[in-house]
This record gives structure tokens, C-alpha cells and sequence, in this order.
């Protein structure tokens, strides 16, 4: 065979090559974007579970800052100003409506950067990086081990998914 008819054999087994490698990486794309489809519902469970949880609601923070506020009293004569200031501080830490808000913010970012083209790589492991510091945070506000229990659940679901991300472009 001469250079002549090499030439246009070897083009087309280029193209072809190209093609399928292009529709391997298609198809494995969309296999990680419903992996990724999953696991984030399976941390926006998580989030939900830990909005509901009984901890949050107002009686048992008012029952906990009671309980906070007596032994602030008992330890120290503590003016009653000083002892209300203390109060909303207590309230303030126990407070993890700004990580579920966030939370939900980020799982809706993640769910619009699957669905759009291109790379998307860097800013869902960007993303992964924000679910672990809300998660972290939710960890060290809570007050009831079942909460502290669905953070560190919300941890290991956002580890999966930081290991999926780390295998796109």
C-alpha cells in the first residue's frame, strides 16, 4: 500500500476512534450524573430529616435554654441583663436554619450544574466543599445526639459524592 492509500485509511480509523471515545465519555457521563442525581437526594433527605428533627422545635430549645440559663444562675451571680444577653447567645448557637437554608441552596446549584453542558467538574467539587463546612457546622451546633447523628450521615453521603466529582471534567 502507498503512503497515498494509507492516508485515508488511517483518517478513518482516527474518526471513528474519536467517535467512539466520544460517545463512551457521553455515556459514562451520564451514568456519574445519575449516580450524582442520587446522592443528592439522598443528602437532601438528610437535610429534611435534620430540619424535623425535635431538637429544633421551640419547646425543646426553650426547655434546653432553660435548663442553660439555671445553670448559668446557679454558678454565678450573674445580673439578670447579662443572664438575657447569655440567653440569646445560647438561642443563637443552637440556631441551624442558616445551615439547612444553605444546604438546600446548594443541593438545587448541584442539581442545575448536572443538568447543564458542559464541564462541570471544579464547581460541583466546589460545591462538595460548601455541603461539608454547612455539614460541619450543623455537627457542632447540635444540641441532641440524633442530630449530631444525621450530620455526620450528611457527611458520609457528601464524602460519596466528593468521590464522584473528583471522576468528571
Amino acid at each position: 500500500i502507498d503512503e497515498e492509500g494509507l492516508e485515508p485509511i488511517l483518517l478513518a480509523a482516527m474518526r471513528e476512534a474519536i467517535a467512539a471515545l466520544q460517545t463512551s465519555r457521553l455515556e459514562e457521563g451520564a451514568r456519574i450524573a445519575e449516580i450524582l442525581s442520587r446522592q443528592l437526594h439522598a443528602i437532601a433527605e438528610l437535610v429534611e430529616q435534620a430540619n424535623a428533627h425535635p431538637s429544633r422545635s421551640r419547646e425543646a430549645i426553650a426547655a434546653r435554654l432553660s435548663q442553660q440559663v439555671q445553670s448559668l444562675r446557679q454558678e454565678a451571680d450573674i445580673s439578670p441583663d447579662r443572664l438575657a444577653q447569655e440567653a440569646l447567645v445560647l438561642a443563637t448557637k443552637a440556631d441551624i436554619q442558616e445551615e439547612i437554608d444553605r444546604l438546600r441552596a446548594h443541593i438545587a446549584g448541584a442539581r442545575t450544574l448536572l443538568s447543564a453542558p458542559g464541564a462541570v467538574g471544579r464547581r460541583l467539587d466546589f460545591l462538595a466543599q460548601e455541603f461539608n463546612r454547612e455539614a460541619n457546622t450543623l455537627c457542632s451546633k447540635s444540641n441532641a445526639v440524633e442530630l449530631t447523628s444525621i450530620g455526620l450521615d450528611l457527611k458520609a453521603a457528601i464524602d460519596q459524592l466528593r468521590e464522584q466529582v473528583q471522576n468528571i471534567e
